[in-house]
């Protein structure tokens, strides 16, 4: 078990090196719109998981994420020796590319909490003109235990 400061510092080291290789070493044009989000290794610095996203052409456009996974795939020889030559660890990591749903789960995030929020003004503007069911002064009053005789 490698010591846990040294693989965040190897996780951040290869995030770097892949993130600097996709920007100007691999020229497939799958790949022009993926950010690298984070890497975590193994205990033993024998397996990277690097997470990425992808994004769309324009706001609206949904992003090509099978088109960047295969791209992903087919360049990770080349990302793996790069990043055993930027490192300089005697045992090159594995990569395995994940699609990171960190956004897609921000946006779920949001569509959850405005319906939150509409939900709160719908019961805020009913409450308005409501009035209590009961008694104006719901609570008792104490009892005055010269009255009751």
């Amino acid at each position: 078990m490698a010591d846990p400061a040294r693989a965040r510092k190897l996780a951040k080291r290869i995030k770097q090196i892949v993130a600097s290789a996709l920007e100007h070493e691999v020229k497939d044009p799958r790949l022009t719109l993926v950010t690298i989000t984070d890497v975590k290794l193994t205990g033993d610095l024998q397996d990277a998981t690097v997470y990425y996203t992808v994004f769309g052409d324009s706001l609206n456009a949904a992003p090509d994420t099978k088109g960047a996974a295969a791209a992903l795939e087919s360049a990770k020889g080349v990302l793996r020796s790069l990043v055993g030559q930027g490192t300089g660890v005697r045992f090159t990591p594995t990569l395995t590319f994940m699609a990171d749903t960190i956004p897609e789960d921000a946006r779920r995030m949001d569509d959850l909490l405005a319906k939150v929020k509409e939900a709160d003004e719908e019961v805020a503007r009913i409450a308005t003109g409501a009035k209590p069911a009961g008694e104006p002064d719901p609570y008792r009053a104490p009892r005055d235990p010269d009255l009751e005789d």
